[in-house]
């Protein structure tokens, strides 16, 4: 057990980077530099509600940050 335990978490850790880069927010590069868009009231951010696909990327990318925690604990204790 103790062998296969850090190849799960490897394969986890790639799956939940995937689902993460998968989720969509803002306006692409720019968001990431802080570039939110016009007006003066330094906002004109657009939040919609997550629905579909979207949810359940959001989802899954939770259980998998939960289940990478759980490993590294887990990890930790057995070895």
């Amino acid at each position: 057990m103790t062998n296969y335990l850090p190849i799960i978490q490897i394969i986890v850790a790639v799956s939940l980077t995937i689902l993460i880069l998968l989720q969509q927010r803002g306006t692409a590069l720019g968001s990431a530099f802080g570039g939110g868009g016009g007006g003066g009231d330094g906002g004109g951010e657009f939040y919609a509600t997550r629905r579909g696909i979207q949810q359940k990327i959001y989802w899954a990318s939770i259980v998998l940050g939960v289940l990478f925690i759980v490993l590294a604990i887990l990890n930790l204790i057995i070895q």
